[in-house]
């Protein structure tokens, strides 16, 4: 059993300084940004905690689930606001239980010598049961939506399984989790791009979707590489 002690060595060890940078960075714009078009004290935490989230998952750390709890909430709170209802039962209801699972599964496929997480890539056969669980999912859920009236149901349909899929193959530790993670970011930079045009404050929310989509670009290389190397 590792001591609080231990584990905070472990997150705060084998950082790169240019991981160090992004991070910095990222929040630095945020905070900034959010501040000067006076976003709201919670939206400004909720999207400095899923940068933070993003970027320490991209480099493996147990305390992604730690931040991520915090933001998943924070979200499922400011998307309420919008009425992003579906946004709302994702993260209350999916992602925010899942931060305590996925800590438990990573505290126990942690590299003592990196003090990341082991890092996987999927074969061709689990990528073929991925794609073919999206396509099908994303077919009878948007059915389902459309049925429901909802607006655009496929393109909500596709983001939310895209979501769930992501969530899932992130705590079991493969690197094309951040292929799903990039559909899943461009789709919802969208939406809040077009909530901030309509004269929602929630800039902080939209600035932290896109430097998600940028995370997951560099974090996607950064995984398959680290992937590759270990296999020599």
């Amino acid at each position: 059993m590792h001591t609080i002690k231990e584990i905070f060595k472990s997150e705060i060890s084998g950082w790169k300084h240019w991981e160090i940078i992004w991070l910095i960075f990222a929040c630095a714009v945020i905070m900034a940004l959010s501040i000067y078009w006076k976003d709201s004290p919670m939206g400004i935490l909720s999207a400095t905690t899923g940068v933070i989230c993003v970027v320490c998952t991209g480099k493996g750390k147990l305390s992604a689930y730690l931040f991520g709890a915090v933001n998943t909430l924070l979200y499922a709170i400011i998307a309420f606001e919008a009425k992003y209802y579906g946004e709302v039962m994702l993260n209350a209801l999916y992602y925010f239980p899942l931060q305590f699972y996925g800590f438990f599964v990573w505290s126990r496929h942690i590299n003592h010598e990196t003090h990341e997480v082991e890092k996987r890539k999927m074969n061709l056969k689990g990528r073929i049961k991925l794609s073919l669980f999206v396509i099908i999912a994303t077919a009878l859920y948007g059915v389902l939506l459309r049925l429901l009236g909802g607006f655009l149901p496929f393109v909500d349909a596709l983001s939310t399984v895209v979501s769930v899929a992501a969530m899932i193959i992130s705590i079991k530790m493969y690197a094309e989790q951040w292929l799903l993670w990039i559909v899943v970011d461009v789709v919802t930079v969208i939406m809040w791009g077009v909530a901030f045009a309509q004269g929602n404050d929630s800039i902080a929310t939209l600035l932290m979707w896109i430097v998600y989509l940028g995370n997951a670009v560099i974090m996607y290389f950064k995984w398959i590489g680290e992937v590759k190397q270990n296999e020599i």
